[in-house]
């Protein structure tokens, strides 16, 4: 090694991994949701560097085989230290978190919702790790742990390594201690004594060491672990903190000091004492044993080698330590751990270091080890022996399948895979290709590339997108085989199969219901589909089919289809003509990267065992196992009711067949089944089965044995009991991706000082003397937009419409702008909104509040009293409004008498607004903008449990339509702004035409009551439903109802960057306007606040920032905020669903839920043969839609009539043939609305009340009403009366 002159003591050198420079790019594509953390890797490095003393440099020489054949030599060298000592601690700044001598190695942290600046301690000498294992006072007698951990616990055990028990954790254990000891409990009995019974494990160790090898490999293989490690890490500063005030409490109390986690970062890669010198070919007694000959070493062996060599350093230094002070010292025990899953690494830790007789000293208590290399599992089931109120098995990751009996299905794996050995179990899925066969493969386009995305509804069904010349396409990917353990998000491999394969045509759609008007792609696509199904592909089909068809709140419009979302095809062209379209298919051969980082939500599902299944305590386990599917057979029989076709639930099928006891008497596996229906069911192992039965839990996905159905995950956390308003509600926020944690201090940071104030600026035009208001619901807090109106002298008139300056306080690219790009929108649920912007802007500093100063971005119009605009201007402005009205006291305005608006100036306004609003909008109607509907309804919270009292529908104003007019405007107007400007640049919404296919269900089922729906552009759609209203004006809601379906047959609108598309796309169908944006409200959307930006460097008032000028950006930034506003209105409609639930299972007949009577209208019936007998409906009064199932009447009943093309089901008399009763589309039913109650769920139920012979033919009209039950009948009169209502 050769010296090097030191540096001045006052530098800090930056730890730098040799191969950085080669890696630096390779980040997970997947980690896009933390894109706005990641700007600078190394300021966010936890390995803070201590004052050099002496440099080395150790030169490296490497061989390699180039792709043309040849061997090349390379050279790299490496900084050596030997005064990093034995790593280095953050701890928080003693000096006020002031910058003075080594200010580069310290880092911020947030600690109790304030900045903290820690500083680094190295420590020095082994007495300093001494001093840091033993800080403990409970220790007594007790052995402290320094563990060492490789890359794949970063990786993998991340939970495990977060887990630290709370103080409330403790206080149960001291009970649960005493309980035993009262009731000679196993673990602390006399014949089985606790080997430390004074000792609480808190977490996994007393230290834990983070090599930067280690660090640095998670880093290039996962930036998301990485950045979980870096906060844990960064946390142990304020773990010391919180430790000390802890520890003076418990101290008063007569108790032990408090002990947190503790993070050692060490700088292997430059320490002299854990290199890898010249001569290392990475021999041992394990390779010599089996027979390895070729000395040959990776990059990953030589870390792997660095790792155990870390373990050893720690190992001989606290061995050598506490020999010496053997006499006197306090914790004489102590053990160093190497924590690896990799089981070769475990046998050369045992094979590399010196046996007991080449040691100094009695070495006979380590068992003639310096350090013990375990698994993690193997770990903390120790913990677990010393600490039985340890709960930390559960959260160990699963590598393997437990042992069980063989699959009876499946195939079995070829050589040549990349695979692990499955043991000679049955394989399910056919091997993934190694990665060499995968490279050459991408290499020669025999395999492409994507990311597989499933289906909203299936976890066997999906796409992965590939380029295909200048194009992208969709590859659609079927059936369990063909996915192959591919899970959402994960970057595949793909093999396309032969076109003949290929499905024929387009993806039809339906009239938006749940049940579809579309057809399928045609018998060979079917057949396909099947060739591979399994037992448990039919239970998991008949699961979609259950979920699809439970009742809940109707959707608004359609899924957006891949072409309208993100620009990409879904069929090609097969002939050279162009003329015959097919849908590409392939088969997934290989995982590149999976997407495993992400916590899922759900319940377990359990099964006992039958009476009819043997006792589990008179059999083997393996008999056990087996006798699970016997016992699911016999619960099946068992459920079936007479009459009724009632079959067991496919959760419980599939958990019948996986749940299993394991032979160490503690664990079992069980089945998980996540909420959101793209992720399979998940098989987890752990300790607490009974404990997670009705609760809602969070759990992650570790892996995915080729020999395993399903894949394999650990348990994370516990959300609540399944149905409570609390734990849903959680739920929800996890499923759709919400962010809900409070905004971090940097975010908060950027807000204005506490007596900041509002005053007119320089560049602001004050417009304070204009008599501008707003109109907003009820108790709205975050006002966007007010309005003016005035008369000019010339007689025309000014309109403005004033949004809130939201750019003022949110600077571009600042910590506060960056949290608001990725949430991109504020989220409102039934009982809480979730903000995009902290509340000091949301509801104060940018809220356009009355009679107070507000900074706004004004467009200014002078119109003709006809609504003709004569000219626009654009200003940054200072306002005062003099009213927030209510759209209700708006109303009241407009309906005001001429004769008594002398003198009022609101009224005047409002009058004026009104009249040109009108104008304007038969403008657009003309233009061919469309009326549609939704079916939305509000809830009336209890103002104490804010559970749901009431339902009511929406009362629209003309008021409403007045905002809504100068709202689209405004929109409009700046969208043809910022596009003469930026015309690649701008961010647009655009609304695609719908595809014929989307409407033809509607179609066909509107020609059955005579209405006609032309669907060639926006204004013949919208004159068909005016007609349509004329045709159905005996019941006004069945025009409402076309509208809201029509609705549904329609894409949802979608932000994108208008240098993407031609200018023909941009046009937005709904609104019938060539271009279109999103202004108004940046208080609760980033597109609003990116749009201001725009407009603000169009009119020359401020830059435009650099990242709005990249296309890529731009690209990126629009897919995020369309996935998070669609997100965010799915989170709005399941919070609905969930306040529905509790409102019906609130209780008997009365105010407050409880099960109800309604009217409601058909919208889809079941005709097809075979089929079971039922039809959607949609019920007004609470916006709900659900399948109505006819439970008495048989699938193969003679008397059941069938008839497609009027959409009809009927029951005929048996002797005369007459059709007794009958339903059709778009007919009024009477049903029964209820909550049916399961182990681990809550459902919507719709039954059939009337037409009472299709609800229970088998009984007399007379008994109807008794067989219903009294809960659900009224007196007998209001019974007659709906009839004839009905009847009508």
């Amino acid at each position: 090694m050769t010296p090097i002159p030191t540096p001045p003591d006052d530098e800090m050198m930056a730890v730098h991994h040799p191969d950085d420079d080669d890696h630096d790019d390779d980040h997970d594509d997947d980690d896009h949701d933390d894109d706005r953390d990641c700007h600078d890797d190394h300021d966010r490095s936890p390995v803070p560097t201590p004052v050099l003393t002496s440099l080395h440099t150790l030169p490296t020489r490497r061989y390699h085989l180039t792709r043309r054949g040849k061997i090349a030599q390379s050279t790299t060298e490496r900084y050596l230290r030997d005064d990093l000592g034995f790593g280095t601690v953050l701890v928080p700044d003693g000096n006020g978190g002031g910058r003075g001598r080594g200010g580069r190695g310290r880092t911020d942290a947030t600690i109790a919702g304030k900045i903290v600046r820690l500083v680094p301690r190295t420590l020095g000498e082994v007495s300093s790790l001494w001093e840091l294992l033993t800080r403990r006072d409970d220790d007594d007698g007790g052995t402290v742990r320094l563990a060492v951990v490789d890359t794949n616990i970063l990786l993998h055990h991340m939970d495990v390594l977060e887990y630290l028990r709370d103080d409330d954790d403790d206080d149960d254990d001291d009970n649960d201690e005493n309980e035993n000891e009262n009731g000679n409990d196993d673990a602390t009995s006399p014949s089985k004594p606790n080997p430390h019974p004074r000792r609480r494990h808190r977490s996994i160790a007393d230290a834990i060491v983070v090599p930067q090898t280690a660090l640095e490999e998670c880093r290039h293989r996962s930036l998301v672990m990485y950045r979980r490690i870096v906060d844990l890490i960064r946390s142990s500063g304020d773990d010391a903190t919180r430790a000390d005030d802890k520890g003076r409490k418990q101290k008063k109390n007569g108790g032990g000091s408090g002990s947190e986690r503790c993070f050692i970062v060490f700088a292997d890669v430059h320490h002299v004492d854990t290199q890898i010198f010249h001569g290392w070919k990475g021999e041992s007694k394990a390779d010599e044993e089996e027979g390895v000959e070729d000395g040959t070493t990776t990059i990953n062996d030589e870390n792997d080698a660095r790792l155990r060599n870390v373990a050893r350093f720690y190992g001989e230094a606290l061995y050598d330590y506490r020999r010496r002070r053997r006499t006197g010292a306090r914790n004489a025990n102590a053990e160093v751990v190497f924590l690896t899953d990799d089981a070769q690494s475990r046998r050369l830790a045992s094979s590399e270091q010196p046996p007991p007789d080449e040691r100094p000293g009695d070495a006979a208590d380590r068992g003639g080890l310096y350090y013990r290399a375990r698994s993690m599992r193997d770990h903390v089931s120790l913990l677990q022996k010393e600490d039985p109120s340890l709960t930390l098995l559960d959260l160990v990751a699963q590598f393997h399948s437990a042992p069980g009996p063989p699959m009876s299905e499946g195939i079995r794996g070829k050589d040549g895979g990349g695979d692990d050995d499955s043991g000679g179990r049955a394989a399910c899925y056919p091997p993934h290709l190694s990665s060499q066969t995968l490279s050459r493969g991408l290499q020669t386009n025999r395999y492409y590339q994507g990311i597989y995305r499933s289906d909203r509804d299936s976890h066997t069904e999906g796409y992965v997108t590939i380029r295909r010349g200048e194009d992208r396409v969709a590859v659609v990917i079927r059936g369990k085989a063909d996915v192959n353990r591919a899970v959402d998000g994960d970057i595949v491999a793909i093999e396309l199969h032969s076109v003949d394969l290929w499905l024929g045509g387009a993806r039809n759609g339906g009239d938006g219901s749940d049940s579809g008007g579309g057809g399928g792609d045609g018998d060979e696509e079917k057949e396909r589909g099947s060739q591979s199904q399994t037992a448990d592909d039919r239970n998991e089909g008949r699961d979609r089919h259950t979920k699809k068809d439970d009742a809940g709140i109707a959707a608004d419009t359609a899924e957006p289809s891949l072409r309208d979302a993100e620009n990409i095809a879904e069929e090609v062209a097969v002939d050279d003509e162009g003329e015959e379209l097919r849908r590409p298919t392939a088969k997934i051969v290989g995982i590149i990267r999976r997407n495993f980082h992400k916590n899922y939500c759900g319940s377990i599902c359990t099964i006992a065992v039958s009476a009819a299944a043997p006792e589990e305590d008179d059999i083997a386990p393996s008999e056990t196992e087996l006798a699970r599917p016997a016992a699911a057979a016999a619960f099946e029989s068992e459920s079936k009711m007479e009459g009724e076709r009632t079959t067991m639930h496919p959760h419980d099928v599939i958990a019948a067949k996986h749940e299993r006891e394991h032979p160490d008497g503690v664990t079992s596996t069980v089945v998980f089944f996540p909420i959101d229906n793209r992720i399979p069911p998940i098989l987890l192992r752990t300790t607490q089965r009974d404990r997670l039965i009705g609760m809602r839990i969070l759990v992650s996905m570790d892996s995915w044995p080729a020999e395993s159905e399903y894949p394999l995950g650990h348990y994370v956390k516990t959300l609540g009991v399944t149905g409570t308003k609390e734990t849903e509600t959680q739920v929800l926020l996890q499923e759709f991706r919400i962010p809900c944690e409070p905004f971090p201090a940097k975010v908060l940071a950027c807000l204005p000082p506490a007596d900041y104030k509002i005053e007119l600026e320089p560049g602001r035009t004050d417009l304070r003397h204009l008599p501008v208001l707003s109109i907003d619901p009820p108790g709205c807090k975050d006002i966007d937009d007010a309005l003016h109106c005035i008369e000019l002298p010339n007689g025309n008139w000014q309109v403005g419409v004033h949004i809130a300056d939201v750019t003022h306080y949110v600077e571009a690219g600042t910590a506060i702008d960056l949290e608001a790009a990725n949430r991109s929108t504020s989220t409102y649920l039934v009982n809480k909104r979730l903000d995009m912007l902290p509340s000091l802007l949301t509801t104060d500093l940018c809220s356009l509040k009355g009679n107070v100063d507000r900074f706004a971005f004004s467009v200014l119009w002078e119109v003709t009293p006809e609504a003709e605009i004569v000219n626009v201007d654009f200003k940054k402005s200072i306002i005062h409004s003099i009213a927030a009205l209510t759209y209700q006291q708006a109303q009241a305005l407009i309906d005001k008498p001429e004769k008594d608006c002398k003198g009022d100036i609101q009224a005047g306004a409002v009058k004026r607004l009104a009249k040109l609003a009108r104008k304007f909008r038969s403008r657009r109607i003309n233009a061919g903008a469309l009326t549609l509907a939704s079916p939305e309804v509000k809830f009336v919270l209890d103002s104490e449990s804010l559970n749901p009292t009431d339902v009511q529908a929406y009362t629209l104003y003309e008021a409403n339509a007045l905002v809504e007019e100068f709202m689209l405007l405004a929109n409009v107007t700046v969208a043809k702004k910022i596009l003469r400007h930026y015309p690649t640049l701008s961010i647009l919404r655009r609304h695609p035409a719908p595809n014929r296919s989307m409407f033809d269900g509607l179609i066909q089922k509107a020609k059955t009551r005579g209405i006609s729906i032309c669907i060639d552009d926006s204004k013949k759609l919208a004159d068909s439903l005016d007609a349509a209203a004329e045709i159905t004006s005996d019941d006004p809601y069945l025009n409402q109802l076309l509208r809201i379906l029509s609705t549904r047959c329609m894409s949802p609108a979608q932000y994108f960057c208008s240098g993407e598309y031609q200018a023909k796309d941009w046009h937005h169908y709904g609104l019938a306007a060539p271009v279109y944006t999103h202004f108004t409200s940046p208080i609760r959307r980033y597109a609003d606040v990116c749009v201001h930006r725009l407009l603000a460097a169009a009119i020359g008032v401020a830059p435009l920032p650099v990242f709005l000028s990249s296309k890529s950006y731009l690209h990126d930034l629009a897919a995020n905020m369309n996935r998070r506003h669609r997100a965010a209105q799915l989170a709005g409609r399941a919070s609905v669903q969930l306040h529905t639930l509790i409102f019906f299972a609130g209780g008997d007949e009365g105010e407050g839920g409880g099960v109800k009577e309604e009217d409601a209208y058909v919208l889809d019936v079941e005709t097809a043969s075979m089929s079971e007998p039922s039809f959607t409906v949609m019920v007004p009064r609470y916006g709900i839609e659900g399948r109505v199932r006819l439970t008495k009447i048989a699938i193969n009943d003679e008397c059941l009539v069938r008839d497609p093309e009027n959409h009809r089901l009927g029951y005929k008399d048996a002797a005369t043939g007459k059709i007794m009763a009958s339903v059709s589309v778009f007919d009024r039913v009477r049903v029964r609305i209820w909550v049916r109650s399961t182990r681990d769920r809550k459902e919507l139920v719709v039954d059939l009340l009337e037409p009472k012979i299709l609800a229970n033919p088998h009984v007399k009209d007379d008994d109807v009403d008794t067989e219903m039950g009294a809960s659900t009948v009224t007196s007998s009169g209001k019974k007659k009366k709906k009839k004839q209502r009905i009847s009508k």
